[in-house]
């Protein structure tokens, strides 16, 4: 067997890069707390699917984590703009516009977000969390 072919899998003339999955890396290094490198994951893992719904939110999350709240609303609209329903931007929107003092607009947010709330054993905390903000914010 050839050495390329050892190395590579293939023929010298078959070689193609291989993508890493950014995505699963960003992920990787957000439990490990380096959100700065997952955000740098996240920008490629964008690069190579710009409309994924999961990293724009991931991406907002990371932004927030790092006190780039600008940046993380930012990315939750971009994700909106795919997507008018996703609860879980709807959601994190909310509460960055109401650190901001945007209550209102906050407010907005979290009534899509309770039209239409996420389901599963987790949810239920931050479902009850949307209704006791928005309760207060009225």
């Amino acid at each position: 067997m050839g050495f390329w072919k050892r190395v590579f899998g293939g023929r010298r003339g078959d070689l193609k890069p291989q993508r890493l999955d950014y995505l699963n890396e960003a992920l990787a290094l957000e439990r490990q707390g380096d959100y700065d490198a997952a955000l740098t994951s996240y920008r490629l893992a964008l690069r190579d699917h710009p409309t994924d719904l999961r990293v724009l939110q991931n991406m907002a999350i990371a932004f927030t984590k790092t006190n780039q709240l600008d940046e993380a609303i930012r990315f939750y609209q971009k994700a909106l703009e795919i997507d008018r329903n996703l609860a879980g931007a709807h959601y994190g929107l909310a509460f960055l516009l109401i650190h901001r003092g945007d209550t209102q607009a906050a407010a907005d947010h979290l009534q899509v977000f309770l039209a239409r709330p996420p389901r599963g054993p987790d949810a239920d905390k931050w479902v009850e969390h949307a209704r006791e903000t928005l309760a207060r914010l009225q």
